[in-house]
């Protein structure tokens, strides 16, 4: 017995060669066994000393790993259920020692803004979204991936979208209302209005597509791993709709090993409005010990009102609801398949505009009749991966979304007469999506190839007339097909420099049709068309602190059908447009190893042929062709820990963009900016953290975020100014081991701006429309871990 105790004492070690062992990814395929052997199995593999000095640590059950992770994440897999930790004292040497107290699977961490303490020697990130394994230090191009922290989340998470923005300046977004907003990416931007034409930025939650020409889902972000954003175009990996950009959000996985749950509620209250509140919860559960779990978060926010309507005697009218849960299913090593499963449901109802007008009393405006609005989106997906010829993996992504908008706007005065009219507006839309890829390499020679399809049904339904009975008018049905191959792949030219090149060829059928009650409509337009885009990068490591990219890509979008300016009977198409950007970066330092660290990037956008959703004189919505944009600019952040607990944040962007050689349809004599784009902004962030005590830290944020300048729209009368703000907020959060209390207030200055000039297309005309910021807005906090 004492010999087995000594054999089991006897360090499971593997020796390995490979200085940057612990960050690059490898295949594991190791077997459930005792620790010790698995553990000398992933040092073996992946070439580092791995060490279990404890004999009875050595002796427990380990789950084993399947599939391509770095070493950090191959242990972590390893290590579940154990009771044990990995304590990395460099690259290549690890020890597995017994954790203080039960580990939790979802630990709760000191809130950052926007980024968590490093631990001792961090691991390096990988691009998910490049669909390859490409590291972030060597991603050729403008990148943002922010890993949230569930202490951040359990504040944040029920603003969806708005917490993202207010944290990436250079991500942007109209502002009707949750649920209603078109997002942008450095400037890239179509109009501020919805119509048919499709999205410029591509959304993902994993590698299931969210959209193809709706507004933003704006999902809840609670128990979300992290997101990344890629500056567009990417027409090479993602194909149409990611002109600019892409939106990928990645959620925690279902857990095979313990079963555990997280909650969070808060209640908010707004200066001049009601009071509102928010809850969610997780729950994780095992049904198969490593090898099947569900995973379900549910979720529901009430943001109060704080406008008020004299005229109907109402106060507060645009409280915003919503409410939804994602369930998630994950089985492993089925013949070597880990399959992913999820449902995403999520509906949301706005009970009036969050627009005023200019010469009213302030948070005040008055309407003949209400004007809600509702969005119910529905997402099913299944993803398949499993290791292939050795290190490569196959990805498999099937998905289905039912995406239905409701929107009722006072048309009052359009016909001239001041009898009540209402406008009302249906957009039913299904979007059927796949792709199939293969990818493979390392890290310095990354490649994928694959396929992809999209089926697209839009139906767009409008009536007008009186509000008991609006008569229906014009509408139209769009479908879209998609059929995309694609591959990208990477090459050191040198010992520092390092080609990437790749292409998109994609087949695409458009077909619309006038939907008319009254005419009955016209014949089915259809058109298809042969697109390809192609990209080409160089990355340059010109020191170990130091690289630089220079990047060249092309995205397109197709063209499409919609209902003619100024008419209830007739149909117009606008035309596919195109966007090409060449963009010269630097990296200098890495934010999650040293005090200070830089990255900036200077671009050039060419894009012709703009598709906009408009609004005509009369107040309806159509689309057309408004000229070609060109856009120059200039963003970058920059991280500096001036302490161990203190770190600052900025980060900011310069942008000129104009609208050049106008269709003759477009009266447009002067050169003008592209829609809804400031020419400035920056963000600045400032975190602190204190040790209380044995199991409870204290943190606290503060942030201050500057808006510029920016128009409604490109053309008259949309030529409107807005933005010019600047808005700030505080936060602080007391953290123990299984729960937390958190007190944040946005808008600490109770600032007053025009963020948005537009609420009504009926009464766009009149130029005299402002969305003013939420008020001065205190929400008190707790969350807990079980």
């Amino acid at each position: 017995m004492r010999g087995n105790r000594r054999a089991a004492a006897v360090v499971a070690i593997a020796f390995g060669l490979g200085a940057a062992g612990a960050a690059r990814a490898e295949t594991f395929n190791i077997a459930p066994g005792p620790l010790g052997e698995v553990a000398a199995a992933i040092g073996a593999r992946a070439g580092v000393t791995v060490a279990v000095t404890d004999p009875e640590l050595a002796r427990r059950l380990s789950p084993g790993v399947r599939g391509k992770f770095s070493v950090r994440g191959a242990l972590e897999r390893a290590l579940r259920g154990t009771g044990a930790g990995a304590v990395f004292y460099d690259k290549n040497t690890v020890r597995i020692v017994r954790a203080r107290a039960k580990p939790l699977p979802v630990r709760q961490k000191p809130a950052r803004v926007p980024m968590p303490d490093p631990p001792a020697e961090p691991d390096e990130i990988v691009v998910t979204a490049s669909k390859q394994n490409i590291l972030l230090d060597n991603y050729p191009g403008s990148a943002r991936i922010i890993d949230f922290e569930p202490a951040w989340l359990s504040r944040n998470g029920s603003r969806g979208t708005a917490a993202l923005i207010e944290t990436l300046p250079t991500l942007g977004s109209t502002n009707l209302g949750p649920g209603r907003n078109k997002l942008y990416v450095r400037g890239i931007a179509d109009s501020s209005f919805n119509g048919p034409t499709q999205a410029t930025v591509g959304q993902y939650l994993g590698d299931a597509r969210l959209n193809y020409n709706a507004p933003d889902p704006d999902l809840n972000l609670y128990d979300l791993k992290r997101v990344e954003i890629l500056a567009g175009p990417q027409g090479t990996l993602y194909g149409a709709g990611s002109l600019g950009g892409v939106v990928r959000l990645i959620p925690n996985e279902p857990d095979s090993d313990q079963t555990y749950a997280t909650a969070s509620t808060g209640v908010s209250a707004t200066r001049f409005g009601g009071v509102g509140g928010d809850a969610a919860a997780m729950l994780n559960l095992p049904l198969a010990k490593g090898r099947m779990a569900l995973r379900l978060v549910v979720y529901g926010t009430r943001e109060p009102g704080y406008i008020d309507d004299p005229s109907r005697n109402l106060r507060d009218i645009n409280d915003s609801l919503s409410f939804g849960h994602r369930l998630m299913f994950r089985m492993e090593d089925l013949a070597g398949w880990t399959i992913d499963a999820g449902v995403v449901v999520q509906n949301i109802t706005t009970d009036d505009g969050q627009y005023v007008l200019r010469g009213d009393p302030p948070l005040a405006r008055s309407n003949a009749l209400a004007q809600p609005f509702r969005n119910d989106y529905r997402l099913a997906y299944v993803t398949a991966r499993r290791p292939v010829f050795g290190s490569n993996e196959l990805v498999s992504t099937t998905s289905l979304v039912w995406h239905d908008l409701k929107t009722v706007f006072d048309a009052t005065g359009s016909d001239g007469t001041t009898s009540p009219r209402r406008f009302e507006e249906k957009n039913n839309i299904a979007l059927l999506s796949n792709e199939t890829r293969l990818s493979g390499g390392d890290r310095r020679t990354p490649w994928v190839a694959g396929m992809s399809g999209i089926y697209s049904v839009s139906r767009l339904s409008r009536f007008l007339g009186s509000p008991d009975d609006p008569g229906q008018i014009a509408g139209v049905r769009n479908r879209q097909v998609e059929i995309s191959f694609f591959g990208q792949a990477s090459h050191p030219i040198a010992s520092s420099l390092v080609v990437t090149g790749g292409g998109r060829l994609t087949v695409s059928d458009g077909a619309g049709k006038l939907l008319d009650d009254v005419s009955g409509g016209e014949g089915e337009s259809s058109r298809a068309r042969l697109r390809f885009a192609g990209s080409v990068a160089l990355d340059w490591h010109l020191s170990p602190s130091l690289s630089a990219f220079l990047h060249y890509q092309q995205g397109f979008r197709p063209g499409g059908f919609a209902v003619a300016s100024g008419s209830v009977t007739e149909s117009q198409e606008f035309e596919a447009d195109d966007l090409s950007q060449i963009e010269l970066g630097i990296r200098w330092r890495d934010k999650a190893r040293d005090r200070l660290s830089i990255r900036a990037a200077i671009f050039a956008v060419d894009w012709n042929h703009v598709q906009a959703d408009l609004v005509d004189s009369s107040g309806l919505p159509t689309t057309a062709n408004i000229g070609s944009g060109r856009i120059y600019g200039l963003d970058g952040e920059l991280t500096w820990r001036a302490s161990s607990a203190w770190t600052l944040t900025a980060a900011a962007f310069l942008n000129d963009s104009k609208v050049v050689g106008t269709d003759p349809a477009v009266t447009n004599p002067d050169e003008i900016t592209l829609p809804n784009i400031p020419r400035d902004g920056i963000r600045i962030g400032s975190a602190w953290r204190f040790d209380l005590g044995r199991d409870a830290t204290l943190t606290a944020e503060a942030t201050a975020h500057y808006v510029g300048r920016s128009h409604l729209g490109a053309t008259p009368p949309m030529d409107v100014t807005q933005g010019q703000y600047l808005v700030g907020g505080l936060g602080a959060r007391i953290d123990f081991a299984r729960f937390g209390i958190s007190l944040d207030v946005a808008n600490i200055a109770d600032a007053r701006a025009n963020t948005f000039a537009f609420g009504n297309p009926f009464g766009l005309s009149r130029q005299n429309q402002i969305t003013p910021l939420r008020p001065r807005t205190v929400r008190l906090g707790f969350d807990a871990r079980f």
